[in-house]
């Protein structure tokens, strides 16, 4: 396998348990409120700019 398959399917494999971690925290979050967790438009904002930021980090280390 060439460095550009393991590459990806790192990414893949460390985006899903990334994932899952998150869904683990929302359901705790949720048990110990006693209600399903309400996500609005604004923290769908921020998650996505805080991957944003994430993904700016990693193409910065690889172009050194």
């Amino acid at each position: 396998m060439d460095w550009k398959k393991k590459t990806l399917l790192m990414g893949i494999l460390v985006g899903a348990v990334t994932g899952a971690i998150g869904a683990l925290v929302l359901i705790q979050s949720g048990e110990k409120a006693g209600q399903p967790p309400r996500l609005t438009a604004g923290d769908g904002v921020k998650v996505g700019v805080g991957l944003m930021a994430v993904l700016r980090l990693l193409s910065e280390l690889s172009s050194k």
